[in-house]
């Protein structure tokens, strides 16, 4: 059964997150529903990189499919782009290795969550407005305690059934667009937890913000306690923005466009 890779960038706000619920709607159920409709299969899995929750976006999910026969994958990317919501599309699709699984082959993933202290109108669906403006130098610092390998137990959400929560962040930073009073923060991970993002974010938010002290992260690590950290920041400021893979070229990422 041939296998092929597709990235796709979706806006989540009216959509349940990723993975398939009764009776709501969901990226995954759009997806599987487009390409049963246009190959006129029965039955299609589509399996994602992961989770995104309710009403978080991507511009660089993966995911793949198993299908019975070689299709032309041109084709087959442009009907389905004619074919999904408008809110989803397929950016590239692909011939994958027959091993080739969206989820267990991903050796990273990237998360942008953008915020802002001043007022906005176009991005007000894609960005978190914090009042009072938090400190951004001060949340730096506190991102660099994030570096490493953790327990993030105390950053997932309590029902989390995964047994090893453990989880290697490469990159933890900042970054403040001055001209449009936004400032971003982006988290690369060879993997992450359900919610874990939003419960990072608005923990230092509030050391921003001189709710927690500085260097508070390595403490709320230790504990293991998700009710130790803060609550967790809204789920429209957070992106998927890309997921690496071993064969992928160095430059695979540089060409997935952020939100900036």
């Amino acid at each position: 059964m041939p296998t092929y890779r597709l990235t796709l960038e979706y806006e989540g706000t009216d959509w349940y997150g990723w993975q398939i619920q009764p009776d709501r709607p969901t990226i995954q159920q759009a997806i599987q529903d487009a390409l049963a409709t246009i190959l006129r299969l029965d039955d299609v899995l589509v399996v994602g990189s992961g989770r995104t929750d309710a009403g978080v976006h991507a511009t660089g999910q993966v995911a793949h499919v198993a299908l019975q026969q070689s299709i032309d994958p041109f084709r087959l990317r442009g009907a389905l782009n004619g074919v999904l919501p408008p809110t989803i599309v397929v950016r590239d699709l692909a011939p994958a290795p027959d091993d080739f699984h969206a989820r267990y082959s991903a050796r990273a993933r990237r998360y942008e969550y953008v915020l802002t202290a001043e007022p906005v109108a176009l991005a007000r669906r894609h960005v978190w407005y914090v009042r009072p403006a938090p400190d951004v130098s001060l949340m730096k610092q506190a991102a660099e305690d994030l570096l490493g390998a953790h327990d993030f137990t105390s950053f997932c959400r309590t029902q989390t059934e995964t047994p090893n929560r453990i989880c290697t962040v490469t990159e933890a930073a900042f970054t403040s667009a001055p001209r449009s009073g936004l400032t971003l923060f982006s988290i690369e991970a060879d993997r992450f937890l359900h919610g874990m993002v939003r419960s990072i974010v608005g923990t230092l938010v509030d050391i921003g913000q001189g709710r927690r002290p500085l260097r508070a992260i390595p403490s709320i690590l230790a504990e293991r306690d998700r009710r130790v950290a803060s609550r967790s920041a809204p789920a429209r400021g957070l992106t998927l923005v890309s997921v690496k893979y071993a064969n992928d070229p160095p430059d695979a990422w540089s060409k997935t466009p952020t939100r900036r």
